[in-house]
């Protein structure tokens, strides 16, 4: 049995179960925030979680991939996942660094039920348009490369 394939599979398939369910979640939360002080109040406090497990995902995704293509010669789908884990991460220090000290300062002065600014909620929609995509464009590219791998 090939271990690094193994491991690195599961490797890579847990982070995209951890960090796309956290993109999820934060992303529903964020729309309903939009318009509503009690999400916008509940997104700030799971955003704390959310963070961590995106990035939690992010490290699980790239140690995965560097087991499960090490098998493989490098091909257009390596290089592309490899740019777009460098735009996820440049998204996650964005959100991680500009976002998030942000918000919780929001909450640290009681202000965590107000809705955020028009141009905060483009921010944070840009932000996290480009982290779905990149999440959902990744697990389709990685599945598209098993199915090749199948034929």
């Amino acid at each position: 049995m090939n271990y690094s394939l193994f491991f690195g599979l599961l490797i890579f398939i847990a982070g995209f179960i951890i960090g796309l369910g956290a993109v999820t979640v934060i992303d529903i939360l964020g729309f309903l925030a939009r318009k509503s002080s009690y999400w916008t109040q509940t997104t700030i406090r799971a955003h704390k979680v959310t963070k961590v497990l995106i990035w939690l995902g992010i490290s699980l995704t790239i140690i995965g991939a560097i087991l499960f293509y090490s098998n493989y010669s490098l091909s257009t789908v390596v290089l592309i996942h490899s740019i777009s884990l460098i735009a996820l991460i440049l998204n996650g220090l964005f959100l991680s660094f500009k976002v998030s000290p942000y918000l919780i300062k929001k909450e640290r002065d009681n202000k965590d039920r107000e809705l955020l600014s028009k141009s905060w909620q483009v921010k944070i929609t840009i932000s996290f348009l480009i982290s779905f995509i990149l999440w959902w464009g990744n697990l389709i590219l990685f599945l598209l490369f098993i199915y090749k791998i199948l034929e």
